[in-house]
């Protein structure tokens, strides 16, 4: 939603300033180059990244429309759901969880927190590492020096459409060059005709270079933009998990290991001390 709020925004005021300075919308309605500046820039997106790249970034545009899906109440049912994890080891043993970490769309823990199943990139990182520790073959320092290197591949990955996206919003004003450049060749080539007939094709040249500018800054880059700050949001998750197992692992009790993780988070999504505290509670009872 917010995404096509922004967009509205865009259009509405470069069109509505252009309107109320009594231009005629009509005149920049230009398919040809259009068909130029965008065409060009898709072709350069297909040269230069890979195809599963090109896939996730048609993929990322659900993700721009729905927005981040991680807030205050998400992060809580992901503490609450480590709290419960973690308790329930305290009391039976790590081995108990066994049951849960090979089959979480049927455990009755993970069960209360249907948000965090949905996330299957999250449910499978807890998964692991408490399968690991329930080896119970690695310390904390091999368990958290593994957890890093995945989160930098988990990291880099996810860094490569916001990249693609950069780099088409850069090249975009050099392709409405191209665009401007071209339409100043048709304009060349009537010289001797009409006047009005010169006067149009100069039009089309310049909007193509507006054309470029706007697709540019307008929408490609702040895409860009929003998909980094939403991988950042992602990022959070893991770096929450991954403390508050680590804490769990040093042999800290469940309550202050869901504190650690709580501290890692941004305070608009932090929830307070006394307001987990509650919903943990209300969640094990």
């Amino acid at each position: 939603m917010k995404f096509i709020i922004g967009v509205i925004i865009v259009l509405g005021c470069v069109g509505g300033g252009f309107v109320l300075s009594h231009g005629h919308l009509a005149a920049l309605w230009q398919p040809f180059e259009l068909v130029i500046i965008c065409g060009a820039a898709f072709g350069a997106f297909v040269i230069s990244n890979p195809g599963t790249v090109i896939k996730d970034s048609f993929g990322s545009i659900g993700k721009l429309l729905s927005g981040s899906k991680h807030n205050k109440a998400s992060y809580m049912e992901l503490l609450a759901l480590m709290y419960d994890l973690f308790t329930k080891a305290r009391k039976e043993g790590l081995m108990a969880l066994e049951g849960d970490i090979d089959e979480p769309h049927e455990s009755p823990i993970f069960q209360k927190y249907p948000k965090i199943l949905k996330n299957h990139h999250a449910l499978d990182f807890i998964a692991d590492y408490l399968r690991l520790m329930v080896g119970g073959n690695m310390n904390p320092f091999e368990i958290e020096n593994l957890m890093d290197v995945e989160l930098d591949t988990h990291h880099h990955e996810a860094a490569k459409v916001p990249t693609a996206f950069t780099a088409v919003s850069d090249a975009l004003p050099g392709f409405g060059i191209v665009a401007a450049v071209l339409g100043i060749v048709i304009t060349m080539a009537s010289i001797g005709g009409p006047v009005e007939e010169l006067g149009k094709h100069v039009a089309a040249a310049l909007v193509g270079t507006f054309l470029g500018i706007l697709f540019a800054y307008g929408f490609v880059g702040p895409m860009a933009t929003s998909l980094t700050a939403m991988n950042e949001d992602d990022s959070k998750v893991f770096e929450c998990i991954k403390v508050c197992l680590l804490a769990s692992l040093n042999g800290y009790a469940p309550q202050i290991s869901v504190e650690f993780g709580r501290k890692t988070l941004e305070s608009h999504n932090r929830p307070g001390f006394q307001e987990l505290e509650d919903f943990v509670k209300g969640k094990s009872e």
